[in-house]
């Protein structure tokens, strides 16, 4: 048996320690005018798909998801990469389905800045991005998440790069036809393609970059060996702090990266920073499978009673600001930028970096790190647009 005077010391440190997780993080106003000052690209926000699924006028305040206009400005955020996002399904896989949503999406980006020009405005180049930072508009970039569209015709490559897309996530949750991911356990490459082989030479020679997240590690060093240009990983962080997830670059990675002058954009979602939040992913998983076997129906609020049974253990900006730390560690400030999955992770954003209003929290937590305003700066753009200017420099020289 409890003693009471016990049980009320314990209610009193849980609710103390709720509170305290609960209460906002505040940025200085030095944090604020660093974030707002400097050019801000995020590589991976899933606005697209979001709004393509249900439709919303983010050039205006919005009631849900994580991305409009007027919270990107509060944010800093003036340079997101909007995610050409196309879902790893088998019958979108070379039936012209992903090329037609591609394509969708896409016009979808190019609404936005047509419907509301003095806020956004498209962007294919980093003189478009510098440009458009000293007009003061919100520049739209796009990466496709998933090579899917190319469907295994380089004439829809340069398509998509005359439409405007700059990177390429080679594939996503499954092995498509040209790399195998890192979520698939099919395998079915060991790798890259020989299309997809053919594919990374013809990306550099165009200027396109090439984007490692989601592969797997037999694709990745594939690509390490081919690519004559530096890779990003758009939206990955690290497997030290989430062990056998192999959707994240474990320290070898990191090194081959570096090597490549690339630059990993760490991923913000609480799976991506924290083991236990992906525990917490699979247990939910293995209670489904259990309940259908069970002959249980699932109802759409299951997901919501099992969260309210099992409280999701949400990373904090502290563990978000390791992975930043263990990268600059191990291979220095020049690789290292942000890649947040705003709009892609659901409702599993750290404390403290909710939507992209919150960019300043991420500064100040560099800031009190004792990051200096040019490291800060690399991180929030410098080494994203080092680069992309690269990748283009490459394609330009490649032309002559």
């Amino acid at each position: 048996m409890i003693k009471l005077s016990t049980l009320v010391v314990a209610v009193s440190l849980a609710l103390t320690n709720q509170a305290f997780a609960e209460q906002p993080i505040s940025a200085s106003d030095k944090a604020v005018k660093l974030a707002k000052d400097t050019i801000l690209i995020d590589t991976h926000i899933d606005v697209p798909y979001r709004i393509h699924d249900t439709w919303a006028d983010v050039t205006k305040a919005t009631e849900d998801g994580d991305f409009d206009y007027p919270r990107a400005v509060e944010g800093g955020l003036n340079a997101p990469f909007m995610s050409i996002y196309i879902p790893a399904h088998l019958e979108f896989e070379g039936k012209g389905k992903s090329y037609q949503l591609a394509n969708q999406l896409i016009d979808g980006m190019e609404a936005i800045a047509q419907r509301a020009p003095s806020k956004f405005a498209m962007a294919s180049s980093t003189n478009d991005i510098e440009q458009q930072f000293k007009e003061g508009k919100l520049s739209i970039a796009m990466g496709m998440e998933n090579g899917s569209p190319i469907e295994g015709d380089l004439k829809n490559l340069q398509h998509f790069f005359d439409r405007g897309v700059r990177y390429i996530t080679l594939a996503h949750s499954q092995s498509n036809h040209i790399s195998d991911s890192s979520y698939d356990i099919r395998r079915k490459w060991k790798g890259l393609s020989p299309f997809g082989k053919e594919l990374v030479t013809a990306m550099n020679n165009m200027g396109m970059l090439i984007d490692v997240s989601h592969i797997s590690d037999d694709a990745f060093y594939q690509v390490m060996e081919l690519s004559k240009t530096p890779v990003i990983a758009s939206h990955s962080s690290l497997r030290k702090y989430t062990p056998g997830f192999e959707r994240n670059m474990n320290d070898d990675m990191l090194l081959a990266l570096k090597e490549n002058g690339g630059v990993i954009q760490i991923n913000f979602g609480s799976s991506f920073v924290t083991a236990k939040a992906g525990a917490w992913g699979k247990q939910l998983k293995s209670t489904k499978e259990s309940a259908k076997k069970q002959g249980t129906k699932l109802s759409n609020d299951f997901d919501a009673a099992y969260r309210a049974k099992n409280p999701y253990p949400f990373a904090s900006l502290e563990q978000v600001l390791d992975h930043i730390d263990h990268v600059v560690e191990l291979i220095g400030i020049d690789y290292v930028g942000i890649g947040s999955d705003y709009d892609g992770v659901g409702d599993s954003l750290p404390i403290g970096l909710k939507d992209v209003s919150s960019y300043p929290n991420l500064v100040q937590g560099l800031m009190d790190r004792g990051y200096s305003d040019a490291d800060i700066k690399k991180i929030l753009s410098g080494n994203t647009l080092r680069v992309w200017k690269q990748a283009e420099a490459y394609a330009k020289k490649t032309k002559l």
